[in-house]
């Protein structure tokens, strides 16, 4: 698979746009998943991940040419720094002139990268199996690609409790239920995810 990969990329820089497509789709559970938890951490859904990926997405095809990256680490680096862009684009939308730092770029870019950090760490440690490890690619994507197949209630406790590392009294509070449910419902949920983390390779 990264082989296939660093071949889409190759055929893109050389400018490909089908194979710019081809390679930006892979990532796009990953890049959706990172802004989910920007959204949530700053605008409480009041937008969607979704159109600030395709925005991301549309930037990446119009500067893939100048991207010297050779590795799926450093392309996924590259693509948060467009999404941060595409992040920062919004709030300061959103937040008016509260958004006009000029450090917003930079600290979203952080946040995003320790985002995927959280993903590719102890996390996903506890659930990738010893074929994921020796597959090469980002853990990070994996994790991102099996909480898509996951339903919402459980995508969405998980996003709350591991990467907006939310207390269980904030994720009840978040998700309009319970202490108790949501526990209960994190309990299953991981079960899911392991069981999909087992079953990709």
């Amino acid at each position: 698979m990264i082989n296939e990969l660093l071949v889409l990329l190759e055929q893109a820089r050389a400018g490909d746009r089908a194979a710019a497509g081809q390679l930006l789709e892979h990532y796009s559970a990953y890049l959706t998943l990172l802004a989910r938890v920007q959204i949530g951490r700053r605008l409480q859904g009041k937008a969607d991940a979704g159109d600030i990926v395709q925005e991301t997405f549309l930037e990446a095809h119009r500067q893939i040419g100048r991207f010297r990256g050779t590795s799926e680490a450093e392309l996924l680096a590259w693509l948060r720094r467009i999404l941060a862009g595409q992040i920062a684009l919004l709030l300061r939308r959103y937040l008016g002139t509260k958004g006009r730092d000029v450090k917003l770029e930079r600290e979203l870019g952080v946040q995003l990268d320790q985002s995927s950090q959280a993903m590719d760490g102890g996390f996903i440690a506890t659930l990738s199996t010893p074929s994921q490890h020796a597959s090469r690619r980002e853990q990070a994507v994996l994790l991102a690609e099996a909480l898509r197949e996951l339903s919402e209630d459980h995508r969405e406790v998980i996003v709350l409790r591991h990467l907006e590392a939310l207390s269980f009294p904030e994720v009840a509070a978040r998700m309009g239920r319970s202490e108790d449910s949501v526990q209960k419902l994190w309990v299953r949920a991981l079960a899911n995810l392991r069981r999909s983390m087992g079953d990709g390779s």
